[in-house]
């Protein structure tokens, strides 16, 4: 990987491309309404997948990004979960039939905050709303700090197969820096206690430039999550925003890695975990060859939602929440961020949609196109825009700022094919931006492109 280019374009602030357009975008002249339409013109045989959002922790992590909050009450939990499942029967109501889903992600703040009989009672209403299929995936984020046994058990009991944990780094001056003290011994007795229970698809969840963090340090804790052998890692670039997340101006900006500093610990961190045999999915994942999301890889049929690369198939997303982000044919919707207006909306007996946006036709081919790059380092550009209706020459001209990637060897372009370069993939999100025609690069809305 060329240092010459991440200290070109690593400072730049660009979308993760999770969606297109990105949330930024997302208007209020989508509201509850317009989503009601959308979920009403579903057509027959549709699947879905369900995502909730859970904003609660017990303790600030100062690197967070989340849209959570600090609870010490469980009277609070216990009546957000009632109104989640207010909710999930709204929307089903609305949708007019049982729909069937294959894939159920809780996140947050910390899902597992909830009491062992209030998560089955979540998916007991979930089952009861829609046709869960048998072969679903079901998975939970998990703060292993907090994590006991009797959550385990409802977990096992409610049909759970996949966990993510968030670890970060086991680096204790980095931990202390972060407001986020986690030993290895709790990350692996909780892999332990999933394993028994038979949730076996384990993701760790690994960051990059924190505060004090060194490629020794990093590399040690590759070295120490390799020891308890999950099936897939996150590995992801911290995002300092204090603009946005007060919290995050708790961290000495002074100790934080440089952008070369950052470049050489994802390097380091990615070639770690290739050495180990895990094949790298895009930008951030890594999967052992015989997982499912490698298999996705390999056979070009990844995608790229809200939670970073899955293997979900699937046109709709049903959000669930304060804060969730829905997506449907017709376009994205969003929910109240602020948990007393989202649990007002509901409540009253309406849907908490908050603001969204309705796709049009040249979004949905400029979707594709980034998720193609986002996923595989290359699009066929003649492909997608036949199937859009679309002249490739045509989108090769509106993306002026791939002149310079191609100037610099980042970008290979043969015929109407684009493909990102071996030694550049940690420039792939510049080489999406191209095709971003919503981007304004003077708002730093985003994480730094390296």
């Amino acid at each position: 990987m060329r240092t010459d280019l991440a200290a070109s374009y690593g400072e730049e602030r660009l979308p993760r491309y999770t969606s297109y357009p990105t949330a930024p975008h997302f208007s209020p002249a989508i509201g509850a309404d317009t989503y009601a339409r959308w979920l009403s013109e579903l057509p027959a045989g549709t699947s879905a997948s369900l995502y909730l959002h859970v904003p609660f922790c017990r303790e600030m992590c100062w690197y967070c990004g989340c849209h959570t909050q600090i609870v010490r009450r469980d009277e609070l939990i216990a009546a957000y979960q009632r109104t989640l499942r207010s909710e999930i029967a709204q929307v089903a109501e609305t949708i007019g039939r049982r729909i069937k889903v294959e894939h159920i992600h809780f996140g947050g703040g910390t899902p597992t905050i909830m009491a062992p009989e209030a998560f089955a009672e979540l998916m007991a209403a979930m089952r009861h709303s829609f046709f869960v299929l048998p072969s679903a995936e079901i998975a939970v984020e998990i703060d292993p700090r907090t994590l006991t046994a009797d959550m385990v058990e409802a977990m096992r009991l409610s049909g759970v197969n996949r966990a993510s944990l968030g670890v970060q780094s086991f680096d204790p001056v980095v931990q202390r820096a972060i407001n986020r003290v986690q030993s290895y011994e709790q990350t692996a007795s909780v892999v332990d206690m999933l394993r028994r229970a038979g949730i076996a698809g384990l993701n760790f969840d690994l960051i990059y430039g924190l505060p004090h963090q060194t490629v020794a340090s990093c590399l040690d804790t590759v070295q120490r999550a390799l020891e308890l052998g999950p099936d897939r890692f996150s590995v992801f670039g911290y995002a300092h925003v204090p603009a946005f997340k007060k919290h995050q101006r708790m961290i000495n900006e002074a100790v934080l890695p440089d952008g070369l500093a950052r470049h050489d610990q994802a390097c380091a961190i990615a070639n770690a975990l290739k050495e180990a045999g895990y094949v790298q999915i895009g930008l951030d994942h890594f999967a052992r060859p015989d997982d499912a999301m490698a298999v996705a890889f390999e056979e070009r049929t990844l995608r790229r939602n809200f939670q970073g690369y899955t293997t979900d198939r699937g046109e709709v997303l049903l959000g669930f929440g304060a804060s969730a982000i829905g997506h449907l044919p017709q376009g994205y919707v969003q929910n109240e961020v602020q948990i007393g207006a989202y649990a007002q909306s509901i409540t009253s007996g309406r849907l908490a949609t908050a603001k969204g946006y309705g796709l049009t036709d040249d979004d949905r081919l400029r979707a594709d196109i980034i998720e193609r790059i986002m996923c595989e380092f290359s699009a066929d550009l003649g492909d997608i825009c036949a199937r859009h209706g679309a002249e490739p020459k045509a989108m090769l001209k509106s993306a002026s700022r791939l002149k310079p990637l191609i100037s610099d060897g980042v970008v290979r372009l043969d015929g109407d094919r684009i493909a990102v370069a071996n030694d550049s993939r940690f420039l792939v999100r510049s080489v999406a931006a191209a095709f971003d025609a919503h981007l304004d690069p003077g708002k730093q809305l985003h994480s730094r492109a390296v």
